[in-house]
């Protein structure tokens, strides 16, 4: 005979399972917030620079012992000197008595003589520019005495910067964050050429047109390598917010600004169809792509396990024990870029980290804290991303490369403050692109600049951006 439950019980149970439930909920909400106020470095993208007044310490190195500079064994960088054609002048001291029998000394060396000492000193000349002035002379014919006149050639009429001059300029803008009213400053008080700031805006629309050849052909480069880094970061256009992206291999980077974040910029970024493999964060705009077509930042991961552990509650001994995995897998990789192991064996060291890996975050999709079951839920789908790094040559575990080179970006953001208009954005993108590609390639930026600008002037092709080969 089934027993007949008391109304009074039925209602205490029924209060007792809605106060867990809420108990639970509030448990919730107070570890999101504790993880809220927890962020800083370590767990998050934050910079150390924004951290809060509770956040940890950043991690100073303990002190050797040793002297500061250069280690016994660091490779000498000893003064180098320049070749006869870069030297000026010379200016001889030679010897005209012999010190021993006072003897007059031949004026010219002798085959057997030791070659001379020398020191090199440079200095720069005074920097005020060249300065020509193209006249249009008037004649009166003394036969008729109809008054002639030569005009000046509509081609040197157009400009009153000379190309090295402005790409000098643009040079400044774009590898050391100078200002317009900077660069206005430094044509007068460097360059004796006083300019407006209009000058100094019509000089920077004729980069960007220069350059647009060069950023295509690097947008170009970027989506057909088989492996590249990417990244984004928020920039300004006339104060709405818009994004600063770039792809990266290890002689091409090409920066982007759009409006989106999402689908829509990696789209304008990389093509329709994505090609190669792609190093990148787990931002959700790049799940659009096959996890067999990526590399997750391994450094990203590193701060979500470590903000597990600061979550607290039951996710603290899951990140504890992907930290320890992170570990290891940071020491393998250090050990093979040095060349303490090769391919294989960097597999085989992996294989038990990688067999790790997936069974604590097989575990970790039942942990109690449903965010912390979201997370691995979520990595488990992305784990043929997580090691591409060990079977694919080119791949790095992590994404410093893209990360690096954005940071020119960051820091114009910050002195700048964005871009006033849309012409403004396609100076930045275009500028960063060369400026950061020369860099890579281990070339001169402003002689690129100038060689672009001639040819635009000129209506000549644009030089290449591209390694030669």
């Amino acid at each position: 005979m089934t027993p007949v439950a008391c109304p009074g019980c039925q209602q205490r149970d029924a209060r007792i399972q809605e106060l867990e439930q809420r108990v639970a909920d509030l448990e919730g909400t107070l570890r999101d917030l504790q993880a809220r106020l927890g962020i800083n470095a370590t767990n998050s993208s934050l910079p150390p620079s924004a951290n809060p007044p509770g956040a940890p310490r950043p991690v100073t190195k303990q002190p050797t012992g040793k002297k500061r500079g250069a280690q016994p064994g660091h490779p000498p960088l000893l003064r180098q000197r320049l070749p006869q054609q870069r030297v000026t002048r010379a200016v001889v001291f030679a010897p005209t008595h012999c010190d021993r029998c006072h003897e007059t000394l031949p004026a010219l060396a002798s085959p057997d003589d030791p070659e001379p000492t020398w020191h090199q000193v440079a200095d720069l000349p005074t920097l005020a520019a060249e300065v020509v002035e193209y006249q249009g002379h008037y004649r009166t014919c003394p036969c008729c005495h109809q008054l002639n006149h030569a005009p000046i050639p509509q081609d040197l009429k157009a400009h009153s910067i000379g190309p090295r001059l402005a790409a000098t300029l643009v040079y400044l803008a774009g590898r050391h964050h100078v200002s317009c009213r900077g660069l206005e400053e430094i044509a007068q008080d460097v360059f004796e050429v006083p300019v407006s700031l209009g000058t100094v805006a019509h000089l920077q629309q004729q980069m960007t047109a220069a350059l647009a050849p060069a950023h295509c052909q690097a947008l170009t480069a970027v989506r057909e390598a088989p492996v590249k880094n990417v990244d984004e970061t928020s920039w300004k256009l006339a104060g709405k917010l818009c994004w600063l992206w770039v792809a990266a291999t290890s002689t091409v980077a090409a920066f982007l600004i759009h409006a989106r974040r999402g689908g829509s910029g990696l789209v304008a970024l990389l093509g329709e169809r994505v090609q190669g493999l792609v190093c990148s964060d787990r931002w959700s705009a790049y799940g659009r792509l096959s996890p067999w077509c990526r590399q997750i930042c391994w450094a990203h991961l590193k701060r979500d396990f470590q903000k597990l552990v600061d979550r607290g509650g039951p996710s603290v001994p899951l990140g504890q024990a992907l930290l320890q995995v992170t570990e290891q897998v940071f020491h393998e990789w250090h050990l093979f870029r040095g060349g303490g192991s090769d391919r294989q064996e960097l597999q085989q060291r992996l294989d038990g980290s990688a067999r790790e890996l997936e069974r604590l975050l097989r575990k970790g999709r039942r942990c109690a804290d449903s965010k912390a079951a979201t997370f691995c839920e979520n990595v488990l789908a992305l784990l043929p991303a997580v090691w591409r790094f060990v079977v694919t040559e080119g791949v790095e575990p992590t994404n410093n490369h893209a990360e690096r080179l954005l940071r020119r970006g960051v820091l114009w953001r910050k002195h700048a403050f964005g871009s006033a208009s849309v012409g403004g954005c396609r100076f930045v993108e275009r500028l960063l692109t060369v400026v950061q590609t020369r860099r890579l390639q281990g070339q001169s930026v402003l002689s690129y600049l100038y060689e672009a600008l001639v040819a635009h002037r000129h209506g000549l092709p644009a030089p290449s951006l591209l390694p030669a080969g």
